[in-house]
């Protein structure tokens, strides 16, 4: 829907023109804005473009309104008129790729902003072929000339290049179509030109084709250069060099000269058109040497390689024995490998050794002999001949220290039967440390240390608790001694584990009484401390433990009654953890003989009774009676029999 506005013309005109009196009735409604443009939003480049912006208004009265049209393009504002027509016409021309863009119209009525038209893109395809002039075809080196690249008919915000064959040699940004170039050529060739630009649109460039291709001829300045090295050849270590550089054939320039004498990246010398430079040939300096003109940006060089014959090498710095220890006498020895006999005799080489004041007694030439050395030292050493010094390279000696007596111990607990570790390992000594396991003086093994983090564990297996005392180490890091530091003798406890258990009651088992007490005795071998344990077969759970530094132990039941009867056993173990189980024992406790007694003479009196009563009624039926008496009296019998029975039990 287009935006609806009401005006009441009274109320606003008299809010900005107080005092004047209008028609109250004037109102009108923006129906409608659109932006077009002709003939097409797609052209290519030269086509005659516009843009046609119309307002469609409703009004309650024919009046004219005062519009304001304005045109944008990327958000810029490009054009502004005010009419009293319901549409303009904004014509572009002929159209570039730098009218390409998106546009959008905008109108006021009586001084209100309306709502603004929908965007339009316009899109502009080619670009005329760039034109390439220079102001001269031949030229000197270093001579300037102008190059002019021209983009016909163009418009916009432009990039220019410009190209020596297919290398870009130079860019300019402007805003007019063409832009000029100052170029310099330094070397003598035929040069082909050509240039391209490129038109700057938001958010985009587009290049254009390549120009016309203009060859340039760089002629040769008649300008020479001269290097000479007096000598050139069979230059020595030490030798003066003298060495001249000049430019011939100089003529008057406004352009700056320099001329430069270079060996390697080094100056030597500078001036304008001669230097000269006298220096000492070194074995070790760059073996080229280079004359440099330099006038505007021409340059113009001469180079010369000289070989210089070394005299003497530098020397090396040796120590004698290889490994060193504390306090050891040591021989060191500065030597220069090869010297030039041409020139030099052995004899007229120096040598000295540095820091001179460590103690130290030349014994011949180049040979020092230090003595007690104590502390890691740098040395290095100079070897000299006419008047030319070379130092050796820094020589560290670092004294080893001799290991100290070693410690013999067993890692954890020494087993009977078991693998046992023994730990070997000195307090101080320089690495690499051998370590060598004895066995009664004869070798068992030997561990090299190469790391502090490193230990030396022997893994050896004891068959008699006797065997540990028969193990020794030896320390060594020092292979020119024969005699090694040995450790004491292997002093640990060997942990024998129990082979058997024992159990035995007291008193015995056939004579175990009600109310006596009752004495089980566990015995056991091993290495103490040992703990027992007593077990009542049918009760999982031990009766009684005891840990004794014995080889046996005991338990007391006190008081035992029938409740007691059974049969029990012990076990046995020490730190090994192997639990030995004795036989088992059956405990039998019997009555005491007063109660048997008792038993017995109750039953007589019982077979008494009965004897009488069975007379009295024999006498009284004596048929009847007979088999009654019978019969009582055998009742009786196995009624005393199963009374005793019960009693023992």
């Amino acid at each position: 829907m287009g935006l609806l506005i009401l005006l009441t013309s009274t109320l606003l005109y008299s809010y900005f023109h107080p005092g004047r009196v209008v028609d109250a009735q004037r109102l009108f409604i923006l129906k409608d804005i659109t932006l077009t443009i002709e003939p097409s939003k797609d052209v290519k480049r030269g086509t005659n473009v516009s843009l046609r912006c119309k307002a469609t208004v409703s009004q309650s009265e024919t009046w004219e309104l005062r519009r304001e049209y304005t045109v944008y393009k990327d958000n810029n504002l490009i054009y502004n008129k005010t009419s009293i027509s319901e549409e303009i016409l904004y014509p572009l021309g002929e159209a570039r790729v730098a009218n390409s863009g998106k546009y959008r119209c905008e109108i006021n009525i009586d001084d209100k902003p309306q709502r603004p038209s929908e965007t339009q893109k316009l899109t502009v395809t080619g670009l005329s072929k760039p034109q390439l002039r220079l102001n001269k075809g031949v030229v000197k080196e270093g001579e300037e000339i102008t190059a002019t690249c021209i983009a016909p008919g163009e418009m916009g915000s432009f990039f220019f290049y410009i190209y020596e064959d297919s290398n870009e040699i130079k860019e300019k940004q402007v805003s007019s179509n063409q832009a000029e170039f100052k170029l310099r050529f330094s070397s003598v060739n035929r040069r082909r030109i050509h240039c391209t630009y490129t038109v700057l649109i938001t958010p985009y460039s587009v290049k254009s084709e390549e120009s016309n291709n203009v060859t340039v001829s760089v002629k040769e300045l008649p300008i020479t250069i001269d290097l000479d090295i007096d000598p050139v050849t069979r230059v020595y270590e030490g030798d003066q060099l003298n060495i001249l550089c000049k430019v011939n054939g100089l003529q008057h320039s406004d352009e700056s000269v320099r001329l430069l004498l270079i060996q390697g990246i080094q100056i030597l010398s500078s001036g304008l058109t001669n230097v000269s430079h006298s220096m000492v040939a070194q074995a070790n300096y760059a073996e080229e040497f280079e004359c440099k003109f330099e006038m505007g940006n021409v340059v113009k060089t001469a180079t010369k390689t000289i070989s210089v014959i070394e005299l003497f090498s530098a020397p090396t710095l040796t120590v004698s024995p290889d490994e060193v220890f504390q306090r050891d006498d040591v021989t060191l020895t500065c030597k220069s490998e090869s010297y030039a006999s041409e020139r030099l005799s052995e004899d007229e080489l120096t040598y000295t050794l540095d820091p001179p004041q460590t103690p130290q007694t030349p014994s011949r030439k180049g040979v020092f002999s230090v003595k007690s050395l104590r502390i890691e030292t740098n040395y290095t050493c100079v070897a000299e001949a006419m008047r030319i010094k070379k130092r050796s390279k820094t020589l560290t000696v670092r004294p080893k220290i001799f290991v100290s007596t070693p410690k013999i111990s067993v890692v954890g607990r020494a087993i009977l039967g078991q693998p046992v570790k023994i730990l070997c390992q000195s307090d101080i000594g320089s690495l690499p440390i051998n370590y060598t396991l004895f066995k009664d003086f004869v070798e068992v093994s030997t561990i090299s240390i190469n790391r502090s983090s490193q230990q030396a564990h022997f893994e050896v297996n004891i068959t008699s608790p006797e065997d540990i005392k028969q193990y020794i180490c030896e320390a060594s890091n020092n292979h020119r001694h024969n005699k090694q530091p040995l450790s004491e003798k292997l002093n640990a406890i060997v942990i024998v584990p129990p082979s058997y258990a024992e159990l035995m009651a007291v008193p015995d088992e056939s004579g175990i009484y009600e109310g006596d007490d009752l004495y089980l005795l566990c015995r056991a071998d091993g290495t103490p401390p040992v703990t027992f344990k007593w077990y009542h077969v049918g009760n999982n759970l031990p009766l009684y433990t005891n840990t004794s530094n014995d080889y046996s132990s005991s338990y007391q039941v006190p008081s035992v009654s029938k409740e007691h009867n059974g049969r029990y056993y012990c076990e046995a173990f020490n730190h090994v953890n192997k639990v030995v189980r004795s036989e088992e024992v059956t405990i039998e406790v019997q009555m005491v003989l007063w109660k048997k007694a008792l038993i017995g003479g109750f039953c007589l009196l019982a077979v008494s009774v009965l004897v009488v009563v069975c007379v009295l009624c024999f006498r009284s039926k004596r048929g009847k009676r007979d088999g009654a008496a019978e019969l009582s009296v055998g009742h009786g019998q196995r009624s005393c029999s199963q009374r005793l029975d019960q009693t023992t039990t």
